[in-house]
């Protein structure tokens, strides 16, 4: 009787033993989920667990909880790639990221808009652009990031999840090739353009000089040498901070320069500002105005990467993501609006209707004060023209090196070497002059391309923040949005009609290999 309460006692005293062991683990297991918050990200089509760092005291603590795990890195495959390698970013790299690639070459022909709108409507369309695209990033950096962690650092993945995996991939796909390997295209045409304009500007009247300028196809391989030859330093996007610096400072001081020296020279003679003096008859007044709308449209473009940009910057509780972007994208809109409203009202307060449709404002103002300006001066702004475009096309090829080193990560799960990252780089800097060469008129392509990819700046956001977000309906949030995304698509397809009709009128002058 004695033996069997014995027995008894003891397995009671191992039972309560056993249960404080369990309560020990999963108090331990409970405090470790405080300090590393575990979400699921999708690479490639694939669910992942990966953890992001709360505070940044425990950024020990998760790097050696993960030491034992069998993910390769924090982030996994992310911190290979060139877009989120680095999250080292801030309101500030942010902000010179934005002004380095929201200044492109589209703001040369930006006054010509006002020449079928004029001052009203040129203006009030202005503005109201701007406004949009203001919003419409407002939107993309707050669905950076969604409530469960997940965050959004490319354009294709966040409108995979928005719109499906295939409408989403369809939708987005060709916007956002034309908006980074199109944008390289576009520096390089008229980087080379630049770089054959400054040399005759140091050579003068020296004809001998002139006689030994290089052909077109050659200045682009210029261009593109010097380019990628500077991608080599840089690896991720983070790192490119210093370089958008520096072509941030160069876009606002050939801008600068551009309208103040337009001013100091005084309005030309003989030009004028009727908007109906620009047209012979109805149709053709209809045809430029909807055509000077995509003027204006063209120059509000980077969208694809905003994402990016932000998927540089660490999110931590605390302190999310979209507080430093958002700042930073303030910053950088208002730098944007001292460049691009002095240009658009001064271009065409100077020049008026005779500011030329190839170099825009810069080919109006070396035609008409070449001779009665400094060579110095006008060198100035060819060189920090060619500067800028040389730091823009940085930022547009990282989105592409970041698609081509995924494909690499993902195959061999493992980070691309230095000689492949190399290779990449190069092969991307022989295919953009290829491409140069082989379509030099591509910029009188502009406003039809544009046209079409439009609804990645103006719509897309619009419908992502319904579909994502699924706001109540006919609430305020998502009539704006829903009418936003409408007139988006609409004014699209007219423009796309309109730049068609202009093509077929007109003509175009395909001169294939002819740079």
């Amino acid at each position: 009787m004695h033996c069997a309460s014995f027995y008894t006692a003891r397995e009671r005293e191992r039972k309560r033993e056993r249960e404080s062991t369990a309560a020990s683990v999963c108090s331990t297991v409970v405090v470790m989920a405080e300090v590393v918050n575990v979400r699921f990200e999708t690479v490639s089509s694939s669910a992942r667990v990966a953890p992001i760092d709360e505070e940044i005291g425990n950024e020990n603590i998760n790097q050696q909880s993960l030491q034992n795990s069998e993910m390769p890195s924090i982030e996994g495959f992310e911190s290979w790639l060139p877009i989120t390698e680095s999250r080292k970013g801030n309101a500030f790299t942010a902000a010179m990221h934005l002004l380095c690639s929201g200044i492109g070459v589209q703001v040369l022909i930006l006054p010509m808009a006002f020449i079928a709108l004029g001052w009203s409507w040129g203006i009030v369309l202005l503005c109201m652009a701007f406004s949009w695209q203001l919003y419409t990033t407002w939107l993309l950096v707050h669905l950076h990031e969604s409530a469960n962690g997940i965050r959004y650092s490319r354009f294709l993945h966040i409108s995979m999840v928005a719109f499906g995996p295939k409408l989403g991939k369809l939708l987005a796909i060709f916007p956002t090739m034309y908006l980074s390997g199109g944008t390289c295209v576009l520096f390089i045409i008229n980087g080379g353009w630049i770089m054959e304009l400054f040399y005759k500007v140091i050579c003068g009247d020296n004809l001998q000089c002139n006689d030994r300028t290089l052909t077109g196809a050659q200045w682009f391989l210029v261009f593109v040498c010097l380019s990628i030859l500077l991608s080599q330093f840089f690896p991720n996007l983070y790192s490119l901070s210093r370089v958008s610096f520096i072509g941030s400072i160069m876009a606002v001081t050939y801008c600068s320069m551009i309208w103040i020296l337009s001013v100091t020279k005084g309005p030309e003679k003989g030009i004028s500002h009727d908007p109906s003096d620009a047209s012979t008859s109805s149709m053709v007044r209809i045809r430029n105005a909807l055509n000077s709308i995509g003027y204006i449209a063209l120059v509000f473009r980077g969208h694809n990467v905003v994402l990016e940009i932000q998927g540089t910057i660490r999110s931590i509780l605390k302190r999310p993501s979209r507080v430093p972007m958002w700042r930073g994208v303030i910053i950088s809109y208002l730098l944007i609006a001292m460049c691009l409203f002095p240009i658009a009202i001064v271009g065409y307060w100077a020049y008026g209707n005779m500011i030329p449709f190839n170099g825009g404002i810069l080919s109006a103002l070396m035609t008409f004060h070449k001779n009665n300006t400094s060579k110095y001066v006008i060198g100035t702004i060819c060189l920090t023209m060619l500067i800028h475009y040389m730091c823009a096309f940085q930022v547009y090829a990282m989105v592409v090196f970041d698609n081509l080193e995924r494909l690499y990560v993902t195959k061999k799960n493992e980070p691309c070497p230095r000689w492949v990252r190399s290779a990449i780089r190069v092969f991307f800097g022989g295919l953009t002059y290829l491409i140069s060469v082989a379509f030099p008129f591509l910029g009188s392509l502009g406003l039809l391309i544009g046209a079409i990819i439009l609804p990645l700046t103006l719509s897309y956001p619009c419908f992502m923040w319904i579909a994502m977000k699924k706001p109540r309906a006919i609430s305020p949030m998502w009539c704006l949005n829903i009418g936003l995304g409408s007139l988006g698509v609409l004014l699209s397809i007219v423009l796309v009609v309109s730049s068609l009709s202009t093509l077929i009128a007109n003509g175009l002058d395909a001169n294939f290999f002819k740079p």
